[in-house]
């Protein structure tokens, strides 16, 4: 087995990352939901684009912090379908939870689908590694 370690301050740093993404994310998912027709179309554009990359950056951020004794590199374009898939699950799940209404159904669903996404890009972001 391969001897591996993390750098700390890197790991540290994808934390700090994840959390600025989320609240980001949950401003603009209030104002999605304040907002009607165009402006909050935008909004949603918006709060889609910051958590799907803060939910990207916090995984690669992630995956710099791990290190093996072997080199490593990244394929172009697995990595960004692995944006594209942050920010389509983002924009899915925030849409479904931006409703007036916010039956147990729909928000399960909106946790559901945004497990889905993350898990759908981790894994293709991992695939990627060579």
């Amino acid at each position: 087995m391969l001897e591996s370690s993390y750098n700390e301050v890197l790991v540290a740093c994808s934390i700090i990352v994840a959390i600025l993404a989320s609240y980001t994310a949950l401003n603009m998912a209030s104002r999605v939901s304040s907002a009607s027709g165009r402006t909050a179309v935008l909004w949603l554009a918006g709060g889609s684009f910051a958590m799907g990359f803060g939910i990207w950056s916090m995984h690669f951020v992630g995956m710099l912090a791990f290190s093996l004794p072997i080199d490593l590199g990244y394929n172009i374009p697995l990595t960004l379908l692995s944006l594209l898939i942050a920010i389509a699950s983002s924009a899915l799940a925030l849409y479904l939870v931006c409703q007036d209404k916010l039956p147990f159904g729909r928000l399960l669903s909106g946790g559901i689908l945004m497990g889905l996404g993350i898990a759908s890009m981790h894994y293709t972001g991992m695939e990627q590694c060579s």
